[in-house]
């Protein structure tokens, strides 16, 4: 269908690591498109699988389908980059360059990742059973069915507000919780936390 219509994709790929614990696999839809012959854009962000928050790395990589429209493509892109912020800082590039130019560092970055999703999901898992455990009355299974660094939570704004001035836990006001900040020190008491907003 995208070939069809002439489509170009647009990939976002804010947390590559994080959705399966493996860097490669979750890199897999884009070498699919690629292989299959689509020009495509892709956004990246280093920011958080690399641990690099303050530095705000990223990139875009075009792919185009030649050499002259990736020379006409890269112009018109400096073009916008010029005026927005011509210099970015290079000290959190040079960190994610240097790893992934080296194959013993990228390794150790794919099994670091491999550990955060692990823990990611095992905090799904106890929250969700915590939730369960309680015996709330609503249906938590798409905190286990979720991937990433965040879960939907889908409590109301009203509930993440009470959440916030009662528990003092905080999450965005649709609900949507950082999963990294869910540890084995507080899941039980987010869990009970969640569970005396949701039950009101």
């Amino acid at each position: 269908a995208v070939k069809e219509r002439g489509l170009l994709p647009f990939f976002d790929c804010a947390y590559q690591g994080f959705a399966s614990g493996d860097a490669r696999k979750d890199a897999a839809p884009l070498r699919l498109f690629v292989e299959e012959g689509h020009n495509l854009a892709l956004v990246q962000s280093f920011s958080k699988n690399f641990g690099l928050y303050g530095q705000r790395v990223g990139a875009l990589s075009i792919v185009a389908k030649s050499v002259e429209e990736a020379k006409r493509v890269q112009s018109q892109l400096k073009v916008h980059i010029r005026p927005s912020y011509s210099n970015p800082p290079r000290h959190g590039a040079r960190i994610v360059s240097t790893i992934l130019k080296d194959d013993q560092l990228t390794e150790e970055f794919i099994e670091e990742c491999k550990g955060m999703a692990n823990r990611i999901n095992s905090m799904r898992l106890r929250l969700r059973g915590k939730l369960e455990d309680l015996g709330s009355s609503r249906d938590w299974s798409h905190i286990t069915k979720q991937i990433g660094m965040f879960a939907f939570s889908g409590m109301s704004k009203d509930e993440v507000e009470a959440l916030r001035d009662k528990h003092h836990i905080y999450c965005t006001l649709d609900g949507r919780i950082s999963m990294a900040g869910v540890t084995s020190k507080n899941v039980d008491y987010i869990a009970e936390s969640i569970y005396d907003v949701t039950e009101k």
